[in-house]
């Protein structure tokens, strides 16, 4: 598609004529079927999540992130209550609804309301969430959130270049690959080439069809296993809307 064209013959960006900025996040609680998304509370679900952490024995959930592990519930605790006092940052806890127990942790950061931008990180799954359909949920929940209640136009995930894991998510969950920051992040005394991935907001009418067929009932056989996988969804729901 041609660019627009200014009255001095230079290339200039699509016109944005009715462009609102987006809203800030505030303490919205998404409920889902087998999760809810619920604000940060330390009293709550510190506890909940240091046991549910306790499950993993080597610690490789916190390997790509600035804190962790923690040895005791109140250094878990702290660090709760240090994301959840960032004027930049909002935090969640993931609730499993069949446990009724926090099990993971999920935030919006990086959020840029005037310009429609924000990211999805900090994200730490204990165990028990882990490659379940409650940790897929948790994630449309909150794109949803995003595009369809507070109106951003791009939605950003970013890791450690190396770490295998997070990117395989974001492709898995319907991201596209923008591009690495090399040299962007000094953290744990160490570099961190940063992958950048984001879904726009004209992704957005394309992907959410694909997650709900996903998360149907009939999508799970009886032990819970899947019988279409997310990424296949996706790329039908892609090519189904692609234009002849």
């Amino acid at each position: 598609m041609p660019h627009r064209v200014n009255d001095l013959g230079q290339p200039i960006g699509e016109a944005l004529p009715d462009w609102v900025p987006a809203r800030f996040p505030d303490d919205a609680r998404m409920d889902g079927v087998h999760c809810r998304v619920v604000p940060i509370d330390t009293a709550a679900h510190a506890a909940d999540l240091f046991q549910a952490f306790r499950q993993e024995t080597d610690g490789r959930v916190w390997t790509y992130l600035s804190e962790g592990p923690f040895e005791t519930v109140d250094a878990l605790a702290a660090w709760l209550d240090r994301m959840a006092a960032l004027d930049d940052q909002v935090c969640y806890a993931l609730i499993e609804k069949r446990t009724g127990k926090a099990a993971g942790v999920a935030s919006y950061l990086r959020i840029q309301p005037r310009n429609g931008v924000i990211e999805v990180g900090s994200i730490a799954y204990s165990p028990r969430l882990q490659k379940t359909i409650a940790a897929t949920e948790a994630m449309f929940l909150m794109m949803k959130q995003v595009f369809d209640v507070w109106g951003y136009r791009r939605y950003e995930w970013k890791c450690d270049a190396l770490n295998a894991a997070s990117r395989s998510a974001a492709e898995r969950l319907g991201f596209t690959y923008d591009g690495l920051f090399r040299q962007a992040v000094v953290y744990r005394c160490r570099n961190r080439d940063t992958a950048w991935y984001s879904i726009l907001d004209k992704d957005w009418p394309v992907l959410e069809p694909a997650y709900r067929r996903w998360l149907a009932a009939d999508n799970f056989d009886r032990r819970g296993r899947q019988q279409n996988r997310l990424a296949e969804l996706i790329a039908a729901s892609c090519q189904a809307a692609a234009p002849d």
